[in-house]
């Protein structure tokens, strides 16, 4: 049987702590809840890590964060030899913060490098410092640099990150809404949540259950640290972290 968990997160990317209900622990441990501030795995950014608080103090150490059955499904992995909570026990939830704006800014990174290049995208991974985003694109045609200015324009630009929800059949009437070449936004709930950039989402609106940060501003300075061919007509670009080193 399948639970359902209530994602906090794509309504508040910011809640760092909470308290849910523990509703299922399935056979190899993995703890589910009622409601959870951690991310599951998915679209290329990586689970939340954190801890999980029971009323005697004891604190139970997340590694990692996934879905189960289905989407809905969210199993907090904890580390190794870690005591296992009972059904009904309710926990406070501490999400490693440090690590999850981290993914937060880099996502949102990786949102404005495909305004840059908007070409189908046939990959993506997110991740604290290095993170790509590759792109079906004969002859790239771009260079790190370029790329990088235009990228920090975005940046100083500040402007709003936020979410919205639309019908199926609105993103049916509107397919070049989904930028990936192979993988479609899960449907057929009756809604899809868009990320939105810019005002009026003047800037971008895509398909997204990530976490991203509330404005370009607060991803700070990055840059593309290569450009990889991979492939005839598959380019990787690089995003990090930090001006871009003096060649």
């Amino acid at each position: 049987m399948a639970f359902s968990t209530e994602a906090v997160f794509r309504e508040d990317a910011y809640l760092r702590e909470t308290e849910a209900n523990v509703i299922g622990i399935n056979d190899r441990g993995g703890i589910i809840l009622d409601r959870t501030i951690f991310y599951a795995t998915s679209g290329g950014q990586p689970g939340d890590s954190g801890s999980l608080m029971r009323d005697d103090g004891d604190s139970i150490s997340v590694a990692a964060t996934i879905t189960g059955e289905s989407k809905d499904e969210i199993i907090h992995v904890p580390a190794l030899e870690q005591a296992v909570p009972q059904i009904g026990e309710r926990l406070k939830l501490s999400i490693d913060w440090p690590r999850r704006h981290l993914l937060m800014r880099m996502h949102a990174a990786c949102h404005l490098l495909t305004v840059i290049c908007p070409y189908p995208i046939t990959g993506a991974s997110v991740n604290e410092e290095d993170s790509r985003v590759d792109f079906d694109i004969p002859d790239a045609g771009f260079s790190k640099e370029d790329v990088t200015a235009r990228l920090m324009e975005l940046v100083r630009s500040d402007h709003p990150i936020y979410t919205r929800w639309i019908s199926d059949d609105e993103l049916a009437a509107n397919p070049t809404l989904v930028k990936s070449k192979n993988v479609r936004p899960p449907s057929g709930k009756g809604k899809i949540r868009l990320v939105c950039i810019g005002d009026n989402a003047s800037i971008d609106s895509q398909p997204c259950g990530g976490t991203h940060v509330a404005t370009t501003g607060e991803i700070g300075e990055i840059h593309i640290g290569k450009i990889e061919k991979k492939g005839r007509e598959n380019r990787r670009f690089r995003i990090r972290f930090g001006t871009m080193p003096a060649n």
